[in-house]
This record gives structure tokens, C-alpha cells and sequence, in this order.
């Protein structure tokens, strides 16, 4: 079976070991290269830890005629000049993970623009730590929500900057739930 877990791999910017310790149980990084390879055979098994460990589909590791794929032709640099790659590589197109929840932005707004989707990971109350210094949505009552930047944290009160510029700190007291933001998915 000829499989892409390479490029998924470089396309995602992890190294062997990264995968090797992202897969459950771990592995060694030489066996994810043996598998990236060909020189070890890659069983469904496999395929699925593989997968997992990258945070893909199994069926996004193996090359499928009709699937259609997105070459990166260039890189553009610091310097505002656009390179052609050393080594052929793929861009993997963003698949939501379960659970997560999304935001719409009608009209731009600080970072954000007309037309973007923000996708966020619910977080428990626990876990609030680390949405410091990202932007978050909380629920608020009669279905209205709070978004943006998660800029303090003190016994149950969270503190968030507005994305407008000079808006006032909003402080939230025990809120049920929150979501940080995680991927932004904007079209041009």
C-alpha cells in the first residue's frame, strides 16, 4: 500500500519523534520512518495511530485517485519574495476535530474579518489556563455570548479584552463553559 504519511507529516511540520510520541501507545520515531517508507508494512492498525497522532483522517494517509490534493508551489519568506519548496510538499486542509463549536464574524472586527469562521475548543473550568492571552467565547444569559481576550484568571472571575481597539475589560464570574479559539479559516 502506498501511503502519504510523509508528506501529511511535513505538511503538519512535525518531526518522526513528534509522531512517534503523539501515537497511543508511542512508538520510535524509526518506525514511523519505516512506515513513511514502505520498509515496514503499514496494517490498518497502524494507519490508524498514524493518523491520530498527525490529527487526520486514515483515509487522508493513503493516496486515493480521487482525492484532490493542494501543492505548495511556493514559500514566501520574511523578505516578501516567494521561493519554490527544496522538497515537495502538501498542504492538508483543516478537518474539525470532535466537539469543537465555531464562530462567524458578520462584520470585521479587530483581528477578524467579514466572512471568517472561528473554531473553538471547549474548555473545562480547570483547564481555563490555557486560554490566557487567546481569544475566547463565553456564554452569557438570554443566549447572548462575550468574545475575546482571555487576559486574567482569579477565583472564578475571568477577565477578557473586547477585539476592538479601546474597548473596556468585561469580567465574567463563573461562567458555565468557554471556548478558545484554535484555527481561523478565512477565505480571500
Amino acid at each position: 500500500m502506498i501511503t502519504r504519511i510523509r508528506e501529511v507529516r511535513r505538511a503538519k511540520k512535525m518531526t518522526l519523534d513528534d509522531v512517534a510520541k503523539a501515537c497511543v501507545p508511542s512508538t520510535t520515531p524509526q518506525t514511523v520512518g519505516r512506515l513513511e517508507t514502505g520498509t515496514r508494512t503499514v496494517s490498518v492498525g497502524w494507519l490508524n495511530r498514524i493518523a491520530a497522532a498527525l490529527g487526520v483522517d486514515a483515509a487522508d494517509l493513503v493516496s486515493n485517485p480521487d482525492s484532490h490534493e493542494i501543492k505548495v508551489v511556493a514559500i514566501l519568506g520574511t523578505n516578501g519574495h516567494a521561493n519554490a519548496p527544496r522538497k515537495a510538499t502538501l498542504v492538508v486542509p483543516p478537518k474539525p476535530a470532535a466537539g469543537l463549536v465555531g464562530v462567524t464574524v458578520a462584520a470585521s472586527i479587530g483581528d477578524y474579518r467579514a466572512g471568517d469562521e472561528i473554531w473553538c475548543e471547549p474548555l473545562e473550568a480547570e483547564a481555563y489556563g490555557r486560554a490566557l492571552n487567546r481569544d475566547i467565547i463565553v456564554p452569557r444569559p438570554a443566549g447572548r455570548f462575550l468574545f475575546g481576550r482571555l487576559i486574567g484568571r482569579e477565583e472564578g472571575k475571568l477577565q477578557l479584552l473586547p477585539p476592538s481597539t479601546g474597548g473596556r475589560q468585561q469580567v465574567v464570574t463563573d461562567p458555565p463553559w468557554v471556548a478558545m479559539a484554535v484555527k481561523l479559516v478565512r477565505s480571500l
